[in-house]
């Protein structure tokens, strides 16, 4: 398992198509991918949980990333976040 905490830099913070985006990037990862703010988490592959989750700008989500190749996903989860979040 591996983890990183990232503040949401997007004025429109999780939501619409930024989470679309998200949710095919981790369809395409070989981890299960984890997505926690304020204790509520979500997969990373549901739209709408991820959604619910309410990450405006400024807040800090934690990423947990866990199963298959980690390092691969990590990182490439990792720049998502880093260039659309």
């Amino acid at each position: 398992m591996k983890q990183f905490t990232h503040v949401i830099q997007s004025r429109l913070g999780i939501h619409g198509r930024p989470a679309a985006q998200l949710v095919l990037t981790a369809k395409d990862l070989p981890s299960a991918i984890t997505v926690e703010k304020d204790g509520k988490s979500a997969r990373a592959t549901s739209l709408l949980a991820l959604m619910q989750l309410g990450a405006r700008q400024g807040d800090s989500v934690t990423v947990t990333v866990t199963g298959g190749d980690e390092e691969v996903s990590l990182r490439t989860i990792q720049e998502f976040f880093r260039t659309q979040l």
